[in-house]
């Protein structure tokens, strides 16, 4: 063997077939949260800028869509609290299934509105033992405390949950 080449045999040989295959593997990341800002655009913009074997997953984010989904396929209903119990089960049954199928989920809660289903999305994939990236605004640090203590990682802007599932996934450090 050459100056610089070592040999690999048994547990050294295996671990590194095994840190090969984890890094060509297809990650699948649900991005749960709010639907009133770009951060999935930003997100899915940068994980195909850096060409990385991310599968992108999410709730079904046209929100009369999700609203009325119970209803217009399985019959109205004359109490609101009906409609939405029809909708929420109708999209939990995707909900559930995409994060159940995840190797990361990120959590994006914004400035704006109370996202609780994001919220119960943590605590599923908690639940589930999924590692979880939170996003979100300083501001909700303190509100957010419980949820960011489950969280593998606390990003503030989309960009560094790019960085962050590069660095998962590939081992690579980018230093911008």
């Amino acid at each position: 063997m050459g100056r610089g080449h070592v040999e690999l045999g048994g547990k050294r040989a295996e671990y590194w077939r095994k840190e090969k295959e984890m890094v060509m593997q297809r990650w699948s990341v649900y991005l749960s949260g709010e639907i009133h800002s770009d951060w999935r655009e930003r997100i899915t913009a940068g994980i195909e800028q850096r060409g990385l074997p991310v599968t992108l997953t999410a709730p079904v984010t046209d929100h009369s869509a999700s609203d009325d989904c119970g209803v217009e396929i399985l019959g109205e209903e004359t109490e609101a609290f009906w409609k939405d119990h029809k909708g929420a089960k109708v999209n939990a049954m995707r909900t559930r299934t995409l994060i159940e199928r995840a190797d990361i989920v990120v959590v994006r809660f914004g400035e704006n509105y109370k996202q609780w289903n994001a919220a119960f999305d943590a605590g599923y994939a908690a639940a589930l033992g999924k590692k979880i990236i939170t996003l979100h605004g300083p501001e909700l640090t303190h509100a957010l405390k419980e949820v960011d203590s489950a969280a593998l990682a606390v990003a503030q802007e989309p960009e560094q949950v790019v960085r962050l599932i590069e660095y998962v996934v590939t081992g690579r450090l980018d230093r911008e």
